[in-house]
């Protein structure tokens, strides 16, 4: 009889996942390096295809630095929708193996398959069914999937065969499969925690397992116990198909190279606070503070910012929009600008709240209404502010870490 596993968690991860749907959906791009930007004219990659990273090619790379290491790599701008529309597909089809799904990503999801093996056999049957799932309602789009005890060990056995891979760590396999993996690629261990831990001579998982945990507890607290127990895959952390509100709420975007004209700038600002301000209001939430940052291209190379307390919660992102402008005539001297960031945090549900919407403007409830549902039918930015009308040039691109309604969550009915 197969020996069942007191934990099974899977680990899904499509493969490229944006540049496999271009090749899926293009025939003659199949075979063929593709690297997918922001719109026609975007100057980064969102992601590549396998051939391209064959040629060296790696995901958030410049265009222009890509084409030196791969001349023949063929951009497309993304399609959000589109890989919106598949993601949800996708993890529809996973729970036809087990209820228990969390949507880490657009692109990958963690299965419970604990309760699942009378009924569909070992876990690596299990990831096999799963696999044929997913074919199924994608069109055959590759993914590879990690099978074991633990979430954090499942996510790493993913990673070792890509494409289209399989990969089986047992629970008791576990500390002896992971003992030669380099530490950075368990999630959560960030370069500052990696620099610490090297000060004492680890680069691997084993190397971190053998350190007391106090090492790790008494510097990072719970994060680092949870890091000291991932790295022997002894980490409880469950699936969760629901999860708890967001804590914040915000929106970023790369901007082309030397843009330092400031009408170009506050467009991207107005253009990011309005997509938070209608977060806000799908979530019926309010914010007690704003933050407003710009990173500054050469020869500065530097992160500004300012984080603004609000005089009253509001949803509407011209209100955000002036403490954006605020800032960026209080604060930017004229460099260039590569990136620019609103987060809107101290959130609390706006049930109930009277001072949502102020006194002065008792129209506003209904107005907004009205926006977002129009929005919501015909797409985003169907009613938007006048001066939005100019971002042409600045194409909405669905992130890498994209999840339905906005973060993560359970997958819609």
């Amino acid at each position: 009889m197969t020996r069942l596993w007191p934990r099974a968690i899977l680990h899904i991860d499509m493969n490229a996942f944006f540049a496999s749907v271009e090749q899926r959906d293009f025939p003659e791009l199949r075979g063929r390096p593709v690297g997918v930007t922001n719109g026609e004219v975007g100057t980064t990659l969102i992601t590549c295809s396998y051939e391209a990273r064959a040629a060296g090619v790696k995901t958030g790379m410049r265009v222009y630095e890509a084409r030196r290491l791969c001349p023949g790599l063929i951009q497309r701008p993304a399609r959000p929708r589109v890989y919106a529309a598949i993601s949800t597909r996708i993890m529809h089809a996973l729970r036809d193996v087990s209820p228990d799904v969390e949507v880490f990503s657009v692109d990958e999801a963690f299965i419970d398959v604990t309760h699942c093996q009378r009924l569909h056999g070992s876990p690596e049957q299990i990831a096999h069914l799963a696999r044929a799932r997913i074919h199924e309602v994608s069109g055959g789009l590759p993914c590879s999937i990690g099978v074991a005890g633990t979430k954090s060990t499942a996510k790493i056995a993913s990673d070792m065969k890509k494409p289209n891979g399989l990969t089986v760590i047992p629970p008791w396999e576990t500390r002896e499969r992971l003992a030669d993996v380099p530490m950075r690629k368990v999630c959560g261990l960030g370069p500052n925690i990696a620099e610490f831990l090297s000060s004492y001579g680890a680069r691997t998982c084993g190397d971190v397992a053998r350190l007391p945990l106090a090492v790790l507890a008494r510097r990072y607290g719970v994060t680092g116990k949870y890091l000291w127990l991932a790295c022997q895959g002894k980490d409880t952390e469950p699936v969760t198909p629901d999860v708890a509100p967001p804590q914040s709420i915000g929106h970023g975007k790369v901007l082309p190279p030397r843009t330092a004209a400031a009408r170009v700038i506050e467009i991207y600002l107005r253009h990011m606070c309005e997509k938070v301000a209608a977060r806000l209001r799908r979530y019926d939430m309010q914010a007690g503070q704003l933050y407003v940052g710009l990173r500054l291209g050469a020869p500065h190379h530097e992160d500004i910012g300012q984080l603004f307390t609000l005089p009253y919660a509001s949803p509407d992102g011209q209100r955000l929009f002036e403490l954006a402008r605020e800032f960026l005539r209080r604060r930017w001297r004229g460099a260039a600008v590569t990136h620019v960031q609103v987060t809107a945090s101290q959130l609390r549900s706006a049930s109930g709240q009277l001072e949502f919407f102020p006194a002065a403007d008792p129209r506003a409830f209904s107005r907004f209404s009205a926006i977002d549902r129009i929005n919501a039918r015909y797409g985003e930015f169907t009613v938007a502010p006048a001066t939005l009308l100019e971002r042409s040039t600045m194409p909405n691109v669905i992130a890498p870490a994209w999840r339905p309604d906005g973060h993560r969550q359970h997958i819609p009915d």
